[in-house]
């Protein structure tokens, strides 16, 4: 059975089309200068609806499943990863499926049309992948939570409209530290820290197209209202949907590989060595040849992931295969899109080098890969 309908095939070839014309050009001005997305950008893939292709019909979104939203994800991944990633920020943030009603109205229809667009913080200094070691506090004050404590790795923090925090707000056991952290969402107007809230800009090798903030909290006052969900469920509301979480970053992984096969093969076709283009050489062709095959050996496990998903189908053990997998050709791949071009590839004069930088990060975020080989050998195995 192919997973590949009519329309789906009419929403990749949108989306591809919009990242030949929107994206690729900005990616290619804009990443050397290591310079934000623009708003113009943003409000045209607003227009596409991409900010809110999980989102459902009755909230103004689009209402489609993880198959669409990887398909478009890899397309203007493929363009700029930075792209791929910025619309995550609308389709269903981590924490929103599990919003009352009450915000649901609010948010959702804002997120679908782009018009809020939010970050997420979770990650600590001292707690990454260990999410129950989380610090940060969030002590009950009247009607409100007093928070106060460090965030590490919130990308687009500055630039969001809101944030979704997590923080603990009350004591554990240490052998059930996932207990006590709680989920909290507040609004805060854009390109500003809010009173009681701080943060700068951490130094990265890649990833340009958005910031990544350390956060600081001291005494930051947030509505009790604002808390989502139950108190006490903050670890499990963040651990929900990492199925298509992980399945949309092996998406991008996959667009970041292709962006280096693309752009290897035109070099390829253009670059003459000893009278020859080197696309004549049987080392680049096999390079070529095993790039691509690696490519859509990952596609296809995205693909499946995606159809489980959308099917109601447990996949977690696949999803962490699929994040795994691609995350770890994308930086092969790009590398070796990088040596095919030789010398120039080590320049900024051509973007072999950002799908390179881009691709290694793939391996991080979204849980490590040790972190994906973890649950799958947890799967296979049992836990330790």
């Amino acid at each position: 059975m192919t997973h590949m309908t009519e329309e789906r095939r009419e929403i990749q070839e949108h989306a591809r089309e919009f990242t030949r014309r929107e994206v690729i050009p900005l990616a290619n001005k804009l990443d050397p200068e290591r310079a934000d997305i623009p708003m113009s950008l943003r409000e045209k893939l607003a227009e596409m609806g991409y900010f809110g292709i999980l989102i459902p019909p009755e909230y103004d979104g689009l209402g489609l499943g993880c198959f669409e939203y990887c398909l478009v994800s890899e397309e203007l991944a493929r363009g700029w990863m930075s792209v791929g990633s910025i619309i995550v920020r609308g389709n269903l943030l981590i924490g929103s499926h599990m919003m009352s009603e009450e915000q649901r109205k609010h948010y959702l229809p804002k997120m679908a049309a782009g018009e809020m667009v939010g970050a997420f913080a979770m990650s600590e200094p001292g707690a990454g992948s260990d999410v129950a070691s989380i610090s940060t506090r969030a002590v009950k004050d009247g009607d409100s939570y007093l928070v106060t404590g460090n965030k590490y790795w919130c990308t687009f923090a500055k630039e969001a409209d809101f944030i979704i925090l997590v923080a603990r707000t009350s004591k554990a056991p240490p052998e059930r530290r996932h207990l006590g952290l709680s989920m909290f969402i507040f609004e805060k107007k854009r390109g500003e820290f809010p009173k009681g809230m701080a943060g700068s800009a951490i130094p990265k090798i890649g990833y340009f197209g958005m910031k990544t903030y350390e956060l600081a909290f001291d005494n930051f006052r947030i509505p009790a209202e604002n808390m989502i969900g139950e108190e006490g469920k903050g670890f499990y509301y963040a651990t929900q949907g990492l199925e298509c979480a992980r399945a949309q970053t092996a998406a991008r992984a996959v667009g970041v590989a292709r962006a280096g096969l693309e752009d290897a093969v035109e070099y390829a076709k253009e670059r003459v060595q000893f009278g020859k283009p080197i696309a004549s050489f049987q080392d680049t062709r096999f390079k070529i040849a095993r790039m691509a095959s690696e490519i859509e050996a990952c596609r296809q496990l995205v693909h499946y992931v995606c159809d489980r998903i959308d099917t109601g189908e447990r996949c977690d053990r696949e999803a962490s295969m699929a994040k795994y997998l691609a995350s770890e050709m994308a930086e092969k791949v790009t590398s070796e899109a990088l040596q095919i071009h030789g010398g120039a590839g080590y320049t900024t004069h051509h973007a072999v080098e950002r799908y390179w930088r881009d691709a290694r990060l793939t391996k991080v975020f979204e849980g490590t890969s040790e972190i994906q080989l973890r649950v799958i050998s947890d799967q296979i195995l049992g836990r330790m």
